[in-house]
């Protein structure tokens, strides 16, 4: 059985990395900002099914799978912006 360190190594390096990308928002002021979108980064179809298929083989409750649905907000958000 693991030690309950080694069970919450997965969360804590997950909540690092949320962390960190969360910090880059923190001194943005609360107006929307016009004219400044970020860029989109284009995958191709191999790339996508490659990334399908380790999507697939990550255990139930993954919490990679729930940052993976944050980030395909923030691409549509993105997208939406430069519209």
């Amino acid at each position: 059985m693991k030690s309950s360190t080694e069970c919450s190594r997965p969360h804590l390096a997950a909540l690092m990395i949320v962390m960190s990308l969360l910090s880059a928002c923190a001194t943005v002021g609360s107006e929307r900002m016009t004219g400044v979108c970020p860029p989109v980064a284009e995958y191709d179809a191999g790339f996508q099914t490659r990334a399908a298929e380790e999507v697939k083989a990550l255990p139930e409750g993954s919490a990679i799978v729930e940052m993976l649905s944050d980030y395909a907000v923030m691409r549509e958000q993105a997208r939406g912006c430069a519209i």
